[in-house]
C-alpha cells in the first residue's frame, strides 16, 4: 500500500545561533539554551535533541516541537 502525507500547515523557526530568545518564546517552555556549549536543547515527545545550527524548530500538530535538518525541511516543506 501507498499513502499520501496529509496536507499539514506547521509553524517553524530556524536556529541560527543568535536567536536562542527567539526560539524559547516559540517552544514556551520545551526548550533549553546552554550557553557554554552554544546548544539548543528540545525537549520532544521522544525526549531530549540537540537543535544543530541551521536545524529548524517545528511545532506539530499537537503543540509539541521537535528539530528538523534543513535539508529534509526543505524537502518536506514550502512556505504557506
Amino acid at each position: 500500500m501507498k499513502f499520501r502525507k496529509k496536507p499539514v500547515v506547521i509553524e517553524a523557526v530556524q536556529w541560527i545561533g543568535s536567536n536562542p530568545s527567539e526560539i524559547l518564546e516559540f517552544c514556551q517552555g520545551s526548550a533549553s539554551y546552554d550557553r557554554n556549549y552554544s546548544e539548543m536543547v528540545i525537549y520532544t515527545l521522544e525526549g531530549k535533541h540537540i537543535a544543530s545550527m541551521g536545524d529548524w524548530i517545528i511545532r506539530g500538530v499537537k503543540g509539541e516541537h521537535y528539530p528538523c535538518k534543513p535539508d529534509i525541511f526543505d524537502a518536506t516543506y514550502d512556505p504557506a
